[in-house]
C-alpha cells in the first residue's frame, strides 16, 4: 500500500499471481514431477480515482473541501491517471432557481479546472439534475437546460449515460435517476427503456475477453440501505426505491449472461460497503463530502476510492480518508 493511504482504510482487495505447475523431468528418466510455481504476476494497466457524492457549496467549506480532496488524490507516491466522479457534484440543483444553481455549476468547474489537470470522466447524480421539483425551482420544464441538460452540458456528454474503453477495460457509466411516477418521491432509482435497450447493445458488443467496470450514482445491489433506521418499520426494513435500484432484478439477469463484469461502483449512500454476488463485486464508495460537508456521516469519513485494475481482470480497491477537518 502506498504510505500516503490511510490506515483506516475501509475497503481492501488484493490481488496476487495465480497457481500453476510445470511438468520437470527427473534426471533418472524414469519419473516425472509435476512442480508448483507460479503464472505471470498480472500487470497493472490504469489506477483511478472515484470521487463520489462531493455535493460541492460556497458555504461549509464545500469549495475547499472539493479542493483538498483532488489535491490528497495527486499528491500519492503512486498517483491515479484519471478520475472518475460518481454523481452527485453540486448541492443542490433539484429545488434550485436557475442562478443558484449557475453559482454550483460554476464553483464545480472551477475547482475542478483549478486542481485536476488530468482526464476525467462523470456520472449523473439526483442531485445534479435541475428544476425537478418545480415549484421550488421558480421553473417550468421548458428551460433549454432543465433536468439532465445542464449536468451533461457541464460534464461534455451528450446522453446521461455512456460507454468508453481504456487500458484494455470497458467502462459502462449508467444513469440511475428517473422521474417517479409516485408524487410523493421526485425520483426512483431504475434504467429507463431506452438505457435498458442500449446497455444490453453495449454488453453485446464487447469481447468476451476484456473486463467490464460500471459506474452508477445509485447502487445496484447494496448493504448500506439497510442501515438507515428509518426505514425499519413494524418489523420489517423497507428500503425505498430512492436507495437502490428498483429494476435489480433485470439487471442481475442482464449481467449473469455476461460473465466479464468485474466491478460495480457506486456512490449516493455516503456510506461504504461491498458486495458479492454472482462473480461480480458491488462497492458503494463513500462520500467526498461525509455528512454534506457536517463532519462523518455515522462511520465513514470524507474520502474518495483508489481502484487498481489489472490486466488479467483483476482490481483491488481502497477507499481513501483525506482527514478533511469540517468548517465552522
Amino acid at each position: 500500500m502506498d504510505h500516503n493511504i490511510s490506515r483506516r482504510s475501509m475497503i481492501k482487495l488484493s490481488t496476487g499471481a495465480m497457481a500453476g505447475a510445470i511438468l520437470l523431468q527427473n534426471p533418472d528418466k524414469t519419473k516425472a514431477e509435476f512442480v508448483s510455481t507460479s503464472r505471470k504476476t498480472p500487470k497493472r494497466v490504469l489506477r483511478f480515482a472515484h470521487m463520489t457524492d462531493v455535493h460541492v457549496k460556497p458555504e461549509m467549506g464545500g469549495g475547499l473541501g472539493m479542493a483538498a480532496a483532488l489535491k490528497h488524490a495527486r499528491s500519492l507516491e503512486d498517483p491515479p491517471e484519471l478520475l472518475i466522479t460518481g454523481g452527485d457534484a453540486i448541492m443542490d440543483a433539484l429545488a434550485q432557481d436557475e442562478a443558484r444553481t449557475q453559482e454550483l455549476w460554476d464553483l464545480w468547474n472551477s475547482v475542478l479546472s483549478d486542481n485536476w489537470p488530468l482526464p476525467a470522466k462523470h456520472c449523473i447524480g439526483n442531485h445534479d439534475i435541475w428544476g425537478w421539483e418545480k415549484e421550488k425551482s421558480n421553473t417550468t420544464g421548458e428551460e433549454p437546460l432543465w433536468g439532465k441538460q445542464w449536468a451533461m452540458q457541464r460534464f461534455g456528454i451528450d446522453k446521461p449515460y455512456y460507454s468508453f474503453d481504456k487500458a484494455g477495460w470497458h467502462f459502462v457509466i449508467l444513469d440511475s435517476t428517473q422521474v417517479n411516477p409516485n408524487p410523493k418521491a421526485v425520483y426512483i432509482a431504475k434504467l429507463d427503456e431506452e438505457q435498458f435497450e442500449w446497455l444490453s447493445k453495449d454488453l453485446a458488443s464487447v469481447n468476451p475477453d476484456t473486463p467490464i467496470l460500471f459506474v452508477s450514482h445509485i447502487p445496484i445491489v447494496a448493504v448500506t440501505p439497510f442501515f438507515d433506521e428509518d426505514f425499519f418499520k413494524e418489523g420489517r426494513t423497507q428500503i425505498p426505491g430512492e436507495f437502490m435500484h428498483t429494476d435489480l432484478h433485470r439487471i442481475k439477469d442482464l449481467f449473469y449472461q455476461h460473465k466479464n463484469i468485474k466491478l460495480c461502483l457506486s456512490g449516493h449512500m455516503h456510506l461504504v460497503d461491498r458486495v458479492e454476488y454472482l462473480d461480480i463485486t458491488y462497492i458503494c464508495g463513500g462520500a467526498v463530502c461525509g455528512a454534506w460537508w457536517g463532519g462523518n456521516w455515522h462511520e465513514c469519513e470524507e474520502g474518495y476510492g483508489i481502484i487498481d485494475l489489472y490486466d488479467d481482470g483483476s482490481f483491488a480497491y481502497q477507499y481513501v480518508p483525506y482527514n478533511w477537518t469540517p468548517v465552522g
